[in-house]
């Protein structure tokens, strides 16, 4: 493919140097435009669209009416200007610097010979290159702007599709949890009241994590102590009677993921619903939770007052809560140990905040 002809328009009002610059240049592979003054070359520069384009610039300073260094900062003003090599026969090391610091790509000193057109061929290949250069510095600028902005569009629209894939998510299981309600409220037999009311609050927990999520600016983050209180909020109003009236929350704003929040949501779930079925047997009477940070650890306690290791074996238990209370723990790469000083039960679980990196996990202890 054949590379298009540069052109260069020669901005002088010697137009026998003009010529010269003409005969040399062409030989060079350049097409010459000549403007006598600075006002013709400016109209030239303006009219490039329509006439073909003006790669480089040549100008020169001393001319009637706008000098060089005027003609330069009209130049400079025009959108997608060319670049200029400033050309005078001064000797003025002040015109030059002027010059340069007003946008010329390059400037060089003429003679009236001609000899100076070899230089100039080399200050105007400079300046093309040069412009190319900036030219392709600003695309790729752009297009590094263009891709900041379609990430961030793209970021934004995937966050609001995650918010809304939780708050339908959690509606649905809101929904579930709200029929698992009705059907244990009209169940006669006391094993599926108490079947489908432990299945309720164990979806509730899961449904809480997502509503979390919805209203929560951070969607990769779940606060501890704002999801407990409502999940607790949730056990209270599903309990019969007041045996959930002394439910009490005492927990740090502490922040880990949805996942991990999950599996502690279902753990209180679980142990909360242990304690108010066994803890007092001839009533109500409080029931503790405890969220604290130890560190890099975070410290959950489910505690009560009651009757400890005294509690009779209920025989129609399954052994289901215990099973998914070491499945949620393992979950969370957690300790879990029975505090043998407190008088009734306390269940403490201890687990990293942030969990740790792949192989560096220790296994979970239940008892």
């Amino acid at each position: 493919m054949n590379q298009r002809t540069p052109t260069l328009l020669y901005i002088d009002d010697d137009d026998a140097l003009a010529r010269l610059v003409d005969r040399g240049l062409t030989r060079r592979g350049y097409k010459v435009v000549h403007a006598a003054s600075g006002e013709e070359g400016l109209e030239r520069i303006r009219r490039a669209e329509t006439e073909g384009g003006i790669d480089v610039v040549a100008l020169d300073q001393y001319m009637p009416g706008l000098d060089g260094l005027e003609t330069l900062e009209q130049i400079m003003a025009i959108a997608g200007a060319p670049p200029v090599v400033f050309v005078t026969a001064s000797q003025d090391s002040t015109i030059a610097v002027t010059a340069l610091k007003a946008g010329a790509a390059d400037y060089l000193v003429k003679d009236v010979k001609g000899d100076f057109i070899p230089l100039l061929h080399v200050a105007a290949e400079g300046a093309l290159r040069q412009a190319e250069m900036q030219r392709a510095r600003e695309e790729a600028e752009a297009e590094i702007h263009a891709s900041r902005d379609r990430y961030a569009a793209l970021a934004a629209e995937r966050e609001l599709l995650l918010r809304e894939v939780n708050h339908r998510v959690g509606n649905s299981l809101q929904i579930i949890a709200s029929l698992l309600h009705l059907q244990a409220s009209s169940a006669a037999q006391e094993e599926v009241k108490a079947a489908l009311t432990n299945a309720m609050g164990r979806v509730a927990a899961v449904a809480q994590v997502h509503r979390r999520l919805y209203t929560s600016q951070d969607l990769k983050s779940v606060v501890l102590n704002q999801y407990l209180d409502s999940l607790l909020e949730d056990l209270r109003r599903s309990a019969e009677g007041n045996r959930m009236s002394r439910l009490t929350l005492k927990a740090e704003p502490i922040e880990i993921d949805p996942d991990r929040a999950v599996a502690v949501g279902i753990i209180v779930n679980e142990l909360v619903m242990n304690a108010v079925k066994y803890a007092y047997p001839d009533g109500a009477g409080p029931i503790h939770v405890e969220l604290t940070s130890q560190g890099d650890d975070v410290l959950l306690s489910i505690s009560d007052d009651g009757v400890g290791d005294k509690a009779e074996a209920d025989p129609r238990s399954t052994g289901m809560g215990q099973r998914i209370v070491a499945a949620m723990a393992s979950k969370l790469d957690a300790s879990v140990e029975r505090d043998p000083a407190h008088s009734g039960t306390r269940i403490v679980l201890r687990f990293r905040r942030v969990p740790d990196a792949p192989g560096k996990s220790s296994s979970a202890a239940a008892s």
